[in-house]
């Protein structure tokens, strides 16, 4: 897949974003550097990928401590289907802020 800079730059941000999250891969795959070019192929919104990793994050990290924990995240394929959902539903004015602030009091979540 041939990329120009914007679309590099894009999917170097969603990447970065993707590596630093908790339970992702220390190195992104060719799988993930494509997604994220289909991604911006779609132009979809850096905020709203930032939105869903920031909602599936939280749903990983703040579900009840007594299940059984979650397997890793392999892919960033993991969050097209929260990316999806905030497509159709976009979340509230403010909604983003909560879910950062709620990940922080957590565990350390640099986004």
């Amino acid at each position: 897949m041939v990329m120009d800079s914007d679309c590099r730059q894009y999917v170097d941000r969603v990447l970065s974003w993707y590596l630093r999250l908790p339970d992702t891969p220390s190195r992104a795959s060719r799988y993930d550097r494509e997604a994220a070019a289909r991604l911006y192929q779609r132009r979809i919104p850096l905020e709203v990928i930032e939105s869903a990793f920031l909602l599936a994050t939280a749903r990983r990290r703040l579900r009840d401590p007594s299940l059984t924990p979650l397997a890793p995240v392999r892919s960033l394929s993991y969050f097209l289907q929260v990316i999806e959902e905030i497509l159709a539903t976009p979340l509230p004015a403010g909604y983003v802020d909560y879910l950062r602030l709620k990940l922080r009091r957590t565990a350390s979540l640099a986004m």
